[in-house]
């Protein structure tokens, strides 16, 4: 066989595999503008679906004509339709205020001076069911040289892969600081992951006492709240606290959207990691956060005396919390029998 007739045959391959990929992107990239549609096009049901349906065939033609001799013809024309699609979806920016979930209602902010903290809106609901409660938000004082403790709390509501993220600091006169990274709902609105992918709802840092956010988890709605004590000495969870204060004003300032994927509660795994001095290359358990115990246990951030099974045991603190109420000792009640990390006995 001649060179020339090689070039042919590796030029038809090279242009049959870049064609192959170019049908697979289109029907990725076509599939997330449906849904975008589906989500966000501010229209009828109807509108909805004849725009979804038109896109659809479009890029139906675009893939077949990519076994054409006009496919890039075709291939640049659905890059400007795409590119229109981009543009809208980039003027959906999210809102500054809106109809609330009440527990959702306020924006924790806040101020250092010094070496004292004062947050704006401290929430405190008291509890008497799921979803019966009298809401209480109120300014909260706290003496930031006092700091002495990190812990996080993982909550499993479903799967085990994916739990809710809360980390809580706790100061020398028995208080707690619990930080609760959440959607926003609208009144009467249900958490969707795939919606939240697609600018539904958008982002609230919300500052609580230990009987609120934890509470309700474990006493009312029946999750699997485990608490892992952390292996950080007050500075380092002061420049967390510090951290997660500036992060909560800057979006008081700017709102932002959650999202299920990529502006989470999890995001906040990162700079935990930097505050313990754990400067890890990115591990997928950072996403899949229902694994954290096993990267905290792996790296020595959590009490490694027993194995991780047992920790987890101990670390469940439902029986405790339902056994004591949300009534005062709630937080030593829970924390009974967890152990500390046992370089943080030094501390």
């Amino acid at each position: 066989m001649s060179k020339d007739a090689k070039g042919v045959i590796l030029a038809r391959l090279f242009f049959g595999i870049f064609r192959v990929i170019a049908v697979i992107v289109l029907a990725g990239l076509t599939s997330w503008a449906c849904m975008a549609f589906h989500f966000r096009l501010p229209a009828a049901g109807w509108i909805k679906i004849i725009a979804t349906c038109v896109l659809a065939i479009f890029a139906s033609w675009v893939a077949l004509s990519q076994f054409r001799a006009n496919w890039w013809q075709a291939l640049t024309g659905y890059a400007f339709v795409f590119t229109g699609v981009l543009v809208w979806w980039s003027s959906i920016t999210p809102p500054t205020d809106g109809n609330w979930a009440p527990d959702v209602a306020r924006q924790t902010t806040g101020t250092i001076d010094g070496d004292i903290l004062t947050l704006s809106d401290v929430r405190g609901f008291q509890w008497s069911s799921g979803a019966d409660y009298t809401a209480v938000w109120a300014p909260q004082n706290y003496d930031l040289s006092q700091l002495q403790t990190l812990d996080v709390f993982l909550s499993y509501w479903g799967v085990p892969q994916m739990a809710h993220f809360i980390l809580s600091f706790g100061f020398e006169d028995g208080r707690y600081l619990a930080w609760s990274i959440e959607v926003r709902r609208k009144q009467d609105g249900a958490y969707s992951p795939v919606a939240d992918t697609f600018k539904e709802d958008t982002l609230v840092f919300i500052a609580a006492q230990e009987t609120d956010v934890v509470g309700v988890r474990s006493v009312f709605r029946g999750e699997d709240v485990q608490l892992f004590r952390l292996d950080a000495g007050p500075d380092a969870a002061r420049a967390l606290l510090e951290k997660y204060v500036e992060d909560a004003n800057a979006l008081a300032a700017k709102p932002a959207w959650y999202n299920s994927i990529t502006t989470n509660c999890t995001t906040v795994v990162f700079r935990m990691s930097e505050a313990l001095g754990r400067h890890q290359d990115f591990d997928w358990r950072m996403i899949v956060n229902g694994y954290l115990p096993e990267y905290a246990y792996e790296r020595g951030s959590v009490y490694t005396g027993i194995s991780l099974d047992d920790l987890r045991q101990v670390a469940s603190i439902g029986e405790r919390a339902r056994s004591h109420g949300l009534g005062t000792g709630f937080s030593e009640a829970i924390r009974v029998g967890v152990p500390a990390p046992l370089q943080s006995a030094a501390h």
